[in-house]
């Protein structure tokens, strides 16, 4: 076993995962995280945007035996339910196998089983209330808040989120440090729909529901206490125009009056809870001679692909399967890392924001519908040739996501063109159809 120490700053998601491979290899690991034990502690409500786990995430926590874990706590999701503003639903399925699911969990049950396994781990440390404020690329010196002094850190792996100290450091340190950072002009804002009286769900629980409003939309996720976690997102203009109770209550009797009637807690909630941004970062290089960053930290997306977990969850078992020695040259490794890794990352984030202009606009439309249709058929036809996009990044891990970009885009094409005539797959042109696929 090898006695080189690791450390990791920043303990949500990634950062344990990672502890879990590392200590795997035989690593001894130092996470140090900002907040207290969450274990140990009530989670405060507002933040969390409640996460889908897809076949990527879940491959790399099978890899480390916590899919079976994971399961247990989350609820699995087959589509989408679209609700319009009479109140009726329709269902759209995410994929046309049994499989092709993906599963609703709490980001605070699912960091708390990550926290355990990595706890479990002899060789890995945990430091809660340890704040990262710097880090030297130079003495490789971790500084920390509150008087906590200086760490001597050989190697580093930054997991610490969107606003990350050990991007910050990189930024700072290394020449020709790239960083970009685009902000949505819409926040978002976390709601409930609680249990039913006689507990259970109010609604479907294994869908994803969408309220999908043109100019905004707002989807709820289930948790297994019965409830749904709803999120609002709306311009920031808009939000501002919601002063009053009255406002908020009037506004959501307009435009979601289905969801309004299972909100009991809706003007509290709203007020209560902080208006989150969202916002997509992309940098590089990810990283110096003994530093490098992942996860948020790296590649920071919107949520609109399900994609930001399961994307830094992936980074895990990439950087894991390119560490082939107890005693690696970490400098050849990290940036191996993030020049398999960025290319794949930049094509999932400009998908998401692309989607999510998709879902606000285009899923209660008939023709977005029919072109889902008939992308299924052509799927059955001929597998070989056509996967539609959204199975490609959600449901075929072993596709990278720039792939699945550049497939999808000449798929989109191919779509538009079929649909363009028709209004229902019957009258699909299949000659013409195995002619655009080639």
């Amino acid at each position: 076993m090898t006695t080189q120490k690791i450390h990791i700053v920043g303990g949500g998601l990634v950062g344990p995962l990672m502890a879990v491979y590392l200590a795997r290899k035989g690593f001894a690991v130092e996470m140090h995280e900002r907040r207290p034990d969450m274990r140990r502690m009530t989670v405060p409500a507002g933040r969390s945007i409640n996460l889908a786990v897809t076949a990527r995430g879940l491959r790399s926590l099978e890899e480390v035996g916590l899919k079976a874990d994971v399961l247990k706590i989350a609820i699995p999701m087959k589509g989408r339910m679209i609700h319009d503003l009479e109140g009726k639903t329709s269902f759209l399925p995410y994929g046309q196998k049994e499989d092709e699911v993906i599963y609703a969990a709490s980001r605070g049950l699912l960091n708390k089983v990550l926290l355990e396994a990595a706890d479990a781990c002899e060789n890995v440390n945990i430091h809660f209330n340890r704040r990262c404020t710097g880090y030297d690329t130079e003495t490789s010196m971790l500084t920390f808040a509150e008087q906590q002094g200086e760490i001597k850190a050989e190697i580093v792996i930054g997991t610490d989120g969107a606003w990350s100290v050990i991007r910050k450091a990189l930024f700072d340190e290394v020449p020709n440090f790239n960083y970009s950072q685009s902000f949505l002009e819409y926040g978002y804002k976390e709601l409930v729909i609680p249990p039913a009286a006689a507990g259970g769900f109010r609604m479907e629980k294994n869908a994803l529901h969408i309220w999908p409003r043109k100019s905004h939309m707002m989807i709820a996720l289930p948790n297994t206490d019965g409830s749904f976690t709803m999120t609002l997102f709306y311009p920031y203009t808009g939000f501002a125009a919601l002063k009053t109770e009255k406002d908020v209550l009037d506004f959501f009797s307009r435009d979601f009056p289905d969801a309004l009637a299972l909100m009991p807690t809706l003007a509290e909630d709203f007020f209560d809870n902080p208006t989150g941004a969202l916002v997509t970062v992309k940098c590089s290089p990810w990283h110096n001679k003994a530093a490098t960053v992942m996860g948020d930290a790296a590649h920071a997306i919107v949520p609109f692909f399900a994609q930001g977990m399961n994307s830094g969850f992936e980074d895990c078992a990439v950087l894991n399967s390119l560490i082939t020695s107890d005693r690696p040259d970490w400098d050849s490794v990290f940036g191996a890392f993030g020049h398999l890794r960025k290319p794949n990352t930049d094509a999932i984030a400009d998908m998401a924001v692309e989607n999510f202009f998709e879902m606000r606009d285009s899923v209660a439309s008939p023709k977005f519908a029919l072109k889902k249709q008939v992308g299924f058929e052509l799927e059955k036809r001929w597998p070989e040739k056509f996967i539609p996009r959204y199975s490609m990044v959600i449901f075929h891990p072993e596709i990278p996501y720039a792939e699945a970009r550049r497939r999808g885009d000449i798929q989109d094409r191919i779509l538009e063109e079929l649909c363009a005539c028709i209004d229902k797959v019957e009258q699909l042109d299949w000659v013409k159809a195995e002619r655009l696929l080639g």
